[in-house]
């Protein structure tokens, strides 16, 4: 089970992660009391509960330390989605996870847009929302953090750490490992910090959806772009069976808010573990390559796009790659191909390739570790200046 380490005090003591639970069912607040009754006890969690958004609305104004709102959508007399409309004027720091039926995308959608920073699905899963709640804790946590240092940021070095933290806060911590398949990410972040992330998505179906990117710039913009683009394609990716469509949709949202003219490189992949299909499109970002069973390797094929946030009303495509039991699909950053040595050689993909097929990965966890172990031996003592990122598939998962 998912821990994390409570708020430290002021006066040094352990203070509570405050969450406000918003929903109409009356049976959830002894639920919710019950599963997580022993973090309650150790001082992590405190909750308080509200059956719509009015009562959530009070709550607010009576606890300014609330931390985080978990709340449902389908609500009386204010709804979820209303609720996010006024959390902006009420409490702009506070996170919002949502909670509706696992049919209900286009509210999730809705939601995600508006400014949610995760949900999760009815009949509730108590592990993934124990899960989702440390993650969006740890967030919040480093964004109060960086907000109460703004003062005091006249160094570069301190902007890099904020923002690695912002960045590393968002990415998943927990990998999913099922007879069918696995998958495992690791990033390696860089003393010039770039906006690298991965992340997985059950959908529907049993399908499972895939994702790598490479935002440009440096620093918290690139950290704060990042988590943009990560919730819009979550929020997206959701409703869309397409990836080829959820690029294009994506890219039109980021084009038009897109002031700093900023850009992402994206891999989006949705696996079908029942027919091995591996449906992709890929929006200017380093192809993936995949494993066969007889060792050989092979880059999947670019599908045309350019990297999000350049061209308005970019249309996006997609192609398939059948993905046997016991392959193995490597995602990765131009971190890894684009990595020096002293002698200022390039990693390059001759390399990864050699890599790939040379080992035998065992789980997907390893096949992480041994990519990113050979790219840490071949840099030796030469300056890492960007992120090292790797999301490995694994078909057939821990059934091998």
């Amino acid at each position: 089970m998912a821990t994390m380490e409570a708020n430290p005090a002021e006066d040094g003591g352990i203070r509570p992660a405050k969450i406000l639970v918003v929903d109409d069912e009356p049976d959830l607040e002894i639920l919710v009391r019950q599963k997580f009754r022993r973090r309650i006890r150790r001082g992590e969690f405190e909750f308080t509960f509200a059956q719509n958004g009015l009562e959530a609305l009070e709550r607010l104004a009576e606890n300014p330390e609330l931390e985080m709102i978990l709340s449902d959508i389908n609500m009386p007399r204010l709804d979820g989605l209303s609720l996010l409309n006024a959390l902006g004027d009420v409490n702009p720091e506070i996170r919002a996870v949502m909670v509706s039926a696992y049919g209900d995308m286009d509210n999730i959608r809705t939601a995600m847009n508006r400014g949610a920073f995760d949900f999760v699905t009815k009949p509730i899963d108590f592990e993934d929302l124990e899960t989702t709640i440390d993650k969006t804790l740890r967030h919040s946590r480093v964004m109060r953090e960086a907000l109460s240092s703004q003062n005091q940021l006249h160094a570069l070095r301190q902007e890099l750490n904020i923002a690695h933290s912002m960045q590393l806060s968002i990415l998943p911590t927990s990998f999913p490992s099922t007879p069918e398949y696995e998958v495992h990410g690791r990033v390696i972040p860089a003393k010039e910090v770039g906006g690298d992330f991965y992340d997985v998505y059950r959908l529907e179906d049993g399908q499972l959806g895939i994702v790598i990117a490479d935002v440009s710039g440096k620093g918290i913009p690139a950290a704060l772009f990042m988590m943009v683009c990560r919730t819009l394609l979550k929020g997206i990716a959701i409703g869309m069976a397409s990836p080829a469509e959820a690029l294009t949709e994506a890219n039109a949202l980021l084009h038009a808010e897109n002031q700093a003219s900023m850009f992402v490189t994206v891999f989006y992949g949705v696996f079908n573990p029942r027919s091995g299909a591996l449906t992709f499109a890929n929006a200017g970002h380093e192809p993936p390559v995949v494993r066969r069973l007889d060792g050989s390797t092979e880059a999947l094929p670019f599908t045309g796009g350019v990297p999000l946030g350049i061209v308005d009303d970019m249309q996006f495509e997609e192609r398939t790659s059948n993905i046997e039991s016991g392959e193995f699909v490597y995602l990765f950053t131009d971190g890894v191909t684009e990595a020096l040595n002293e002698a200022e050689e390039e990693f390059g993909n001759d390399r990864v390739h050699e890599t790939i097929s040379g080992v035998d990965p065992g789980p997907a966890r390893e096949a992480v570790e041994a990519l990113v172990r050979t790219v840490v031996r071949f840099s030796g003592e030469a300056e890492q200046f960007d992120d090292l990122t790797c999301l490995v598939l694994k078909a057939g998962g821990n059934s091998q």
